[in-house]
């Protein structure tokens, strides 16, 4: 098969396109002939910095197609099924082994490069709103890089709960784009105090929630954006500025710092979390919630997707797709 690789970590022109051997089906798994990919900011995260298990690495979360090999001890999935599939590596590759629980059956009407883009940042978007931010209808979350895959799922599950979504991006014109799919405020953080933004639109009175997934200073200083007994959820380190957040800062008024990991709770918390995503697929397919592709490239030019989606080009998702 033909996969895009890295032999060490640093930026997107490590990346190469090369026939690697065919991947093997476990018992439990099966094999997916893959049709779409999704980039992850986790993808690019661990192309960058994360230990390589294996020269070479085939990086990738994230990807959709149709199953060519079922293992033996598998039930309920069959050659032929479309499905989309999240599992640490090997994404990037035109085939993909993946134990059998972690895929999801694609609903019939949804195309396989929409479902593919699914499982990371509507079910990432979900945990931090409502498992770890524990949102309701008629509070007010901020939502940091609106633009961005988890910050516009989230823009669409806060407004559909009856909560009031602010959200940041570095330009007007994507914040004005975000408008339709929930948005009720857009503030620019390079031309605006999103702090002072969100206790001015509030009244002072400070956000429920700040769903984070830039770290650094920006979610150190999302705790004087949050009201009394206010949550602060941490997501990812984007910005790549690490995550430190002064426990003072959160006593003051009673305000808590959750962490969510998707993988752990997928892990820990199976049925529950595998039939949200589930359930996120259902609502996409019929229309209730909008995936935005920005654009695509072929796997052979996965160098040039890495460096597009870092650049912050993107309004919404990159896909590739195998050749």
């Amino acid at each position: 098969m033909n996969a895009a690789v890295i032999y060490e970590n640093g930026g997107p022109e490590i990346l190469r396109y090369e026939e690697v051997p065919d991947p093997s089906c476990a018992e439990d798994g099966v094999v997916i002939d893959v049709e779409a990919i999704s980039l992850e900011g986790g993808d690019l995260l661990h192309r960058a910095m994360a230990p390589l298990p294996a020269r070479p690495h085939i990086v990738g979360y994230q990807c959709a197609g149709t199953i060519s090999q079922v293992g033996a001890a598998v039930t309920g999935r069959a050659v032929g099924d479309r499905v989309v599939t999240l599992s640490p590596a090997g994404s990037h590759a035109d085939k993909r082994a993946v134990p059998a629980a972690m895929t999801w059956l694609i609903p019939s009407g949804l195309d396989t490069r929409t479902a593919a883009c699914v499982p990371v940042a509507f079910g990432t978007a979900h945990e931090c709103l409502f498992t770890a931010g524990a949102l309701e209808a008629g509070q007010t979350v901020l939502i940091q890089a609106g633009a961005g895959g988890v910050g516009m799922a989230a823009i669409q599950l806060a407004k559909r709960a009856g909560a009031r979504v602010l959200a940041t991006s570095s330009r007007d014109d994507k914040l004005a784009r975000l408008k339709p799919l929930g948005l009720d405020h857009g503030i620019n953080y390079t031309t605006q105090d999103f702090v002072a933004e969100a206790r001015r639109i509030t009244e002072s009175r400070g956000v429920h929630v700040v769903l984070d997934s830039v770290g650094g200073k920006t979610l150190a200083d999302g705790v004087q954006a949050l009201a009394y007994r206010g949550r602060l959820v941490s997501v990812g380190v984007a910005g790549r500025g690490g995550t430190a957040v002064d426990a003072y800062s959160l006593w003051q008024q009673n305000c808590s710092l959750h962490g969510v990991y998707l993988t752990a709770a997928l892990q820990l918390e199976y049925e529950r979390t595998h039939a949200m995503i589930a359930d996120c697929l259902e609502r996409v397919a019929k229309g209730d919630l909008v995936v935005e592709i920005d654009k695509s490239f072929p796997l052979a030019e996965a160098a040039a997707a890495h460096a597009y989606a870092e650049g912050r080009n993107a309004f919404g998702r990159v896909v590739m797709t195998p050749q």
